[in-house]
């Protein structure tokens, strides 16, 4: 991706995933694109259980999330610039106002809220980790009841990460193979198992722990 090249505009995204995942459907980007050297990354998921809008300032720009599609790609935005919308769920609306640094990739997450309004969670990371011969597997723990959260592998006693507080994330790189997970909470194993599928060679993929929900997890895709 060469944004440098582009100038400042409302882009065209084409979701790409990484080493020959699959490609989803183009979507619109919701802000401005900054240049690569101050390359920032910002997405939207849906954990609040209703469908939803991610809404630019002034409304020219949206992005419908379900059940469906919780998930929108990581979009290039400019860094350390004000990011204002709201997130949109029927009649109600959250607010969102933030900003994203460089080589930071944040995903503000609707968890449910009060009176029908969601609530807005946001996750920072700036990853270290890109290995083209690995996947990358990481754990965004939403539920306040869930403490010490982690994940295991299902059916066997290892432990992917550990001990996220809510609010929070943690990835480990691990062998681009069958996976199915489990989430556990304080030591103790919690709901069925998540299947991942054959993860990918070079894939990074999020597995989300809503409050009150099962997990879900979506393969993280970058778009421009």
């Amino acid at each position: 991706m060469d944004t440098a090249r582009r100038a400042p505009r409302l882009a065209l995204v084409a979701a790409l995933l990484a080493s020959g995942a699959p490609t989803a459907q183009a979507e619109i980007a919701l802000y401005e694109t900054g240049p690569a050297e101050d390359a920032a990354f910002l997405r939207f998921v849906d954990a609040a259980g209703v469908p939803l809008e991610a809404v630019a300032a002034g409304g020219k720009s949206r992005s419908p999330l379900d059940a469906a599609n919780p998930a929108t790609a990581f979009y290039p935005v400019k860094a350390r610039t004000d990011i204002r919308g709201d997130l949109v769920a029927g009649a109600t609306r959250a607010p969102i106002d933030l900003q994203v640094a460089p080589g930071e990739f944040v995903t503000v997450v609707a968890v449910p809220g009060s009176g029908g309004t969601p609530g807005v969670v946001v996750v920072r990371e700036k990853p270290t980790d890109f290995n083209a011969a690995k996947a990358s597997v990481a754990l965004v723990s939403l539920d306040p009841t869930c403490t010490a959260a982690g994940l295991k592998v299902a059916d066997r006693a290892v432990a992917l990460v550990e001990n996220v507080p809510t609010g929070q994330v943690a990835r480990r790189s691990i062998n681009p193979v069958p996976l199915k997970v489990r989430l556990v909470c304080g030591g103790a194993e919690r709901g069925e198992p998540l299947d991942l599928g054959t993860l990918a060679p070079g894939a990074r993929y999020t597995v989300f722990a809503p409050p009150g929900g099962r997990p879900f997890a979506v393969t993280d895709r970058t778009g421009r």
